[in-house]
């Protein structure tokens, strides 16, 4: 299926199962539905599997949205005794999207199946919701623990039957431009591994990267991603520059929101660092996973300028990631959207398009981390391994049989709802009127420069990094009961940059009292 007629069928409102191989562009169409259905006034409650999975979409862990926590089966009282504000969420929203399914497992959908359907006190699956699952049975597999609830994939639950969402198995390649390289990953999928597949990979067995640039080398534990990235950067002349992450929210959803960035708490650079952007931009200059080098600071912000492999320099300002409940912001982390790409693990590439990888495979431990590795590059001629084992090149055994009914089921809807294309096509225009209206309406971020130079008008230190001469000011001033707005004066920072520093030092609860 292609991903217009994917999102024709997204946007008829019909709830479906989006899958497809790495590179086929299933976060694009998921992003791209979301931003749509809210431009259309619809509230989505957009969560993911896992934390990491989270962060990706600015959304919660569905655990967290649904209530259901850790728990392994609904309790009499968890829809009764739950919060009127998690309720709220529920009743309020008209979309479910939960993404990277994979993990998730067949007993958990059926629990949330359940919630849905208790609090929004509708029997319909879900309560009525439009329910988006996105993933690949290929990649991670739920983990079963000896001392909880087992389960399998969420095909196997009586929710997936119940609901018997629409497949869009996505068939396009956006990522992999090399045919053998292709070939490797398609007779993974297909169970059909030859010689001719791990000599051709064995090829490409080095004991550290040959490529003249710096490359990410790819590691499934992170103690050898750590002395990789602090030995490279120890090795390099100049002074190190540091990035404090600033946060919002409790110290709990803080701390669980920090192990889901990739971006570290402190953020250490020289120029000259190879780096690895880890977030999509808004106005796409980079995507998660671009790659590039530090070739300069600048000189009002601090902040690095960074030259992407293609040869475009890029200011680099702070992002932000968001734990929410729905539509409701629970906690917040702003970090400059970069973390050292010398070494990376397997598991928080996943998601990630690499110009080159040197990869690591030797201690593979679970069947799909070999998949996920290797589709991370565009080419073999861009791949050197350091090692590879027998796990490394197996996928989970059910997955196959799932993917031959997912492609049999997804040609089957393909035919059936193509119509749906030429209302979709309509629809699009009239919401690129409606954007494009929007942008003319705010002004264009494009410029960061002009855009200081506008503000530092009336406030002369906006954009600059914190001294601690003005952190003591603007304690000491607070204490002694001045506002927020003159502390905007005697500071020269915009208001909502002082009420983000205080809520740094005294927590988000210092404008409570």
């Amino acid at each position: 299926m292609k991903q217009k007629t994917a999102l024709a069928i997204l946007d008829a409102g019909h709830s479906v199962f989006l899958t497809g191989p790495a590179g086929s562009g299933k976060t694009h169409v998921l992003n791209s539905f979301v931003r749509d259905a809210r431009i259309d006034g619809k509230s989505v409650a957009v969560t993911a599997s896992t934390g990491l999975a989270a962060t990706h979409l600015g959304g919660s862990t569905i655990h967290s949205w649904s209530g259901m926590g850790i728990a392994d089966e609904v309790h009499d009282r968890m829809v009764s005794d739950m919060s009127k504000s998690r309720q709220d969420q529920i009743n309020k929203a008209d979309i479910l999207v939960i993404d990277e399914v994979s993990m998730l497992h067949d007993f958990r959908l059926d629990m949330i199946d359940e919630i849905c359907r208790g609090v929004r006190g509708d029997s319909a699956p879900f309560g009525g919701l439009q329910v988006v699952l996105s993933g690949d049975f290929y990649q991670l597999p739920p983990i079963n623990r000896g001392d909880s609830r087992q389960g399998g994939f969420i095909p196997s639950s009586n929710a997936w039957e119940e609901l018997d969402p629409v497949v869009c198995y996505l068939e396009e390649q956006h990522r992999q431009d090399d045919d053998q390289l292709l070939e490797i990953l398609t007779a993974l999928r297909e169970n059909d591994i030859r010689r001719r597949h791990a000599e051709a990979l064995l090829e490409r067995k080095q004991p550290r990267t040959p490529f003249d640039d710096p490359v990410t080398e790819l590691y499934t534990r992170n103690i050898d991603v750590d002395a990789v990235n602090q030995a490279k950067l120890d090795a390099m002349e100049g002074d190190v520059r540091e990035y404090d992450m600033a946060h919002t929210g409790s110290k709990a959803r803080v701390e669980s929101l920090k192990k889901s960035c990739l971006s570290p708490e402190v953020l250490q650079l020289k120029k000259g660092a190879f780096v690895m952007f880890v977030k999509n931009s808004q106005d796409r200059s980079y995507v998660n996973g671009t790659l590039g080098e530090v070739v300069d600071f600048d000189g009002d912000t601090g902040y690095p300028v960074v030259k992407t492999r293609d040869g475009r320099s890029i200011h680099v300002v702070p992002d932000t990631w968001e734990m929410r409940d729905g539509e409701k912001k629970l906690a917040s982390l702003t970090q400059l959207p970069l973390r050292l790409a010398w070494a990376i693990t397997i598991h928080k590439s996943q998601g990630m398009t690499l110009d080159a990888a040197h990869i690591d495979l030797s201690t593979a431990f679970v069947p799909g981390m070999g998949y996920v590795a290797l589709s991370r590059v565009k080419s073999l001629k861009t791949l050197t391994l350091g090692g590879l084992n027998r796990t490394a090149l197996m996928m989970h055994e059910e997955a196959h049989t799932l993917d031959e009914t997912l492609r049999r089921k997804s040609a089957s809807d393909t035919k059936q709802h193509a119509h749906l294309e030429g209302a979709y096509d309509k629809k699009t225009q009239a919401r690129k009127k409606k954007r494009s209206q929007k942008k003319q309406a705010t002004k264009s971020a494009s410029d960061f420069g002009e855009r200081i130079k506008e503000m530092r008008k009336d406030y002369p230190n906006a954009f600059k990094r914190w001294q601690e001469t003005e952190d003591e000011t603007l304690k000491n001033s607070w204490k002694s009961g001045k506002d927020v707005k003159e502390l905007s004066e005697v500071l020269g920072r915009h208001e909502g940059s002082v009420r983000a520093r205080l809520k740094k030092h005294y927590g988000d609860d210092v404008f409570d009292s």
